[in-house]
C-alpha cells in the first residue's frame, strides 16, 4: 500500500512541474509572440508549452551520482570528485528557465518594450536552459537503468 502511496506522490509532483513547466513556457511564448509577428501563432504556444513541460518534468529531481570526498576512488575506479553532468545540466538549465520565465512575467506586467536583443536573449536563454533539463534527465535515467 505504503509504495502505491508513494508512487502517486512521486507523480503527482512531477505533473505539478510539468505544469509549472508549461506555464513558463507560455509566458515566454506570450513576450516572444508580443515582439516578433512570426512567433503568434498557437503553434509555437503550444511548443513552447510542451517544451517546458518535457523539460520541468525529466529535469529537476534528476537522482545525483553518490557523493564521494575527492581522495577517494567511486566502485568504477574514477575520482570522486567529478562533476556530475546530470546535476550540473539540471542545476543550470532549472536556472535559465526559471529566469527567462521570470523575466517574461516582469515584462508583461510592466508593460515593457524590449529592444528585439531582449527579447532573443529570452527565447535563447530558455530554449537553453529547457534543452538542458531535457538532456540531464535523459542522462540521469539512462544512467538509473
Amino acid at each position: 500500500m505504503r509504495s502505491r502511496v508513494r508512487r502517486f506522490a512521486h507523480v503527482l509532483e512531477r505533473s505539478g512541474l510539468a505544469m509549472a513547466g508549461a506555464a513558463a513556457g507560455l509566458f515566454v511564448a506570450a513576450l516572444v509572440g508580443s515582439s516578433i509577428a512570426a512567433l503568434t501563432t498557437q503553434g509555437f504556444l503550444l511548443i513552447m508549452m510542451i517544451a517546458g513541460a518535457i523539460g520541468f518534468y525529466l529535469g529537476i529531481d534528476t537522482p545525483p551520482l553518490p557523493f564521494h570526498e575527492p581522495h577517494e576512488e567511486s566502485a568504477e575506479g574514477r575520482a570522486g570528485g567529478r562533476i556530475d553532468a546530470a546535476e550540473f545540466l539540471s542545476a543550470v538549465g532549472t536556472f535559465l528557465a526559471a529566469l527567462t520565465a521570470f523575466v517574461s512575467v516582469g515584462v508583461i506586467v510592466l508593460r515593457e518594450n524590449p529592444h528585439m536583443f531582449w527579447t532573443a536573449m529570452i527565447m535563447a536563454g530558455w530554449v537553453a536552459g529547457v534543452t538542458m533539463q531535457i538532456i540531464a534527465g535523459a542522462i540521469a535515467r539512462m544512467r538509473a537503468r
